[in-house]
């Protein structure tokens, strides 16, 4: 069954909590990330004087969607979220994304990391007095989990391909403790999981958190993005709203887990998980290069609940490129508003990254397949912001040329209001279980799981919400931590 293990080590527990409480480290619980709410008023009293980037350890506090959307100081409030107006998308379907750079480092994927080291820091299985974290990543849940070591005062090793972009590695440096840079670019995740087992026969004491089969991952996304993006829905639906589904760059597979929370709310209500075209896994068990930065590919993640994902979609990094610069470009901008979309939004495009607009292109593509209308909404997620990726607007003038009016108005009438249906699989059971198929010869084949789990994940009724069950659980360790360590 898919639970984590929770098996109490003594001596090292003993050795964290002293940690702990010498690096003045309090532990977050997941009820007070979902509900800041619940967080202890002395804690809140300190993060007025702490910036959101900053490495202290308060900030495991500001993992969560609902910071206030500011650089220093800020409180709590609602869930983030940017509704997409029709102007922009080409849909008359309520498009809703919840925005994630107002978390530390300014991606949710640093949440993900931190329900990945949690549960094996309060039970004593990993030791930050002697063991590394090593953090393998496509981007930015490396930057997560380099962050949270930082703040849970462990060393870290940070894992990604050497093409990603200039912003990540220069802030990895002064933040990880070792930085490894993997041959490639979004789609060389083999070649990341190989440097996992040259480490591990390395002799070195270390933890591995491998994001794509770590259930952490998929716990925090379910728990904590599952209900931001239910609380979204009571916020804005109307009497006559329906919800009809969540759609998802797959990436780790974390975030689409939010989608097997909703349906258990909204049973009618589908999963949408994309990819890029240049590498069509899912779609035709393809391979191949692409430029969306923040998903892996060439593989289907351990984590992914396949059994429970309705559509497959992929997205031409051409049209994300093209988007990127559109949105980014003054040129852009001024195009946009020309065509009826409004400066308010115009001025928070730049929320969308890479994976940010491929989710919006996921989105579009789901509500002209089922012609959904303004009573219907779609749920998605960006995932960080282009503060993360300026230095790619300059490689783009450099190598394509300055942005012109000319250039927006193709890039609004072909990448974005002409995104279509095509390169769009409405899955059937057949088509789900070839899919999950492909796990074999990434995960038992080469990464060790075993033939009896992988038909568990298709067959056992309770698979899935084995670990779904897990978090209150995990809540009382991490309580019971806290209490140890005597700083609350």
């Amino acid at each position: 069954m898919a639970k984590i293990d929770l098996t109490i080590h003594k001596d090292r527990l003993e050795r964290a909590i002293e940690r702990s409480r010498k690096q003045n480290i309090i532990l977050p619980t997941f009820a007070q990330m979902k509900n800041p709410d619940l967080i202890p008023v002395k804690i809140k009293d300190e993060l007025r004087s702490i910036g959101l980037w900053d490495v202290h350890p308060r900030n495991l506090f500001r993992i969560s969607w609902k910071n206030h959307p500011v650089e220093k100081g800020g409180q709590f409030g609602d869930v983030n979220f940017l509704e997409l107006p029709s102007s922009l998308t080409g849909t008359k379907a309520r498009i809703i994304a919840l925005v994630g750079k107002w978390f530390p480092t300014g991606a949710h994927k640093v949440g993900a990391a931190y329900g990945c080291l949690v549960p094996r820091l309060v039970t004593g299985q990993f030791d930050p007095t002697t063991q590394k974290a090593v953090w393998p990543s496509t981007g930015n849940y490396c930057r997560g989990g380099a962050y949270d070591s930082a703040l849970m005062a462990c060393d870290s090793i940070a894992i990604l391909p050497e093409g990603m972009s200039k912003e990540r590695f220069d802030w990895l440096k002064n933040i990880a403790g070792e930085v490894i840079a993997t041959p490639g670019t979004e789609s060389n995740v083999k070649e990341i999981f190989d440097k996992c087992w040259e480490l591990r026969k390395s002799g070195q004491d270390l933890m591995i958190f491998n994001q794509f089969e770590e259930f952490g991952n998929y716990m925090w996304h379910y728990e904590i993005t599952g209900h931001a993006m239910q609380e979204v829905l009571q916020k804005v639906m109307g009497p006559n709203d329906h919800y009809r589904g969540v759609a998802l760059t797959t990436g780790s597979a974390g975030t689409i887990a939010c989608g097997d929370f909703l349906k258990q709310q909204y049973p009618s209500s589908k999963i949408i998980a994309s990819e890029a075209l240049q590498c069509p896994t899912l779609m035709l068990n393809g391979f191949g290069a692409h430029r969306i930065e923040g998903i892996g590919d060439k593989h289907v993640p351990w984590i992914h609940n396949i059994k429970n994902t309705d559509i497959v979609v992929a997205i031409d990094d051409n049209s994300v490129v093209n988007i990127m610069r559109l949105f980014n470009e003054p040129e852009g901008q001024k195009y946009l508003m020309k065509k009826g979309v409004p400066e308010s939004i115009v001025s928070k495009l730049d929320l969308l990254g890479f994976s940010g607009i491929a989710n919006m292109l996921s989105a579009i593509k789901f509500a002209k397949y089922y012609e959904l209308t303004e009573n219907d909404i779609i749920l998605t997620v960006f995932t960080d912001s282009m503060q993360l990726y300026g230095s790619r607007i300059q490689e783009m003038r450099n190598e394509l040329g300055e942005f012109h009016e000319i250039d927006a108005a193709e890039a609004y009438a072909r990448d974005l209001q002409g995104e279509s249906t095509d390169h769009l699989l409405e899955l059937t059971y057949e088509s789900r279980k070839r899919i999950h198929n492909l796990k074999y010869y990434t995960w038992v084949e080469q990464q060790g799981r075993t033939y009896e789990e992988i038909q568990d994940q298709w067959y056992a009724p309770d698979y899935w919400t084995d670990v779904q069950s897990q978090v209150s659980e995990i809540d009382a360790l991490i309580s019971e931590f806290n209490d140890k360590v005597g700083l609350l």
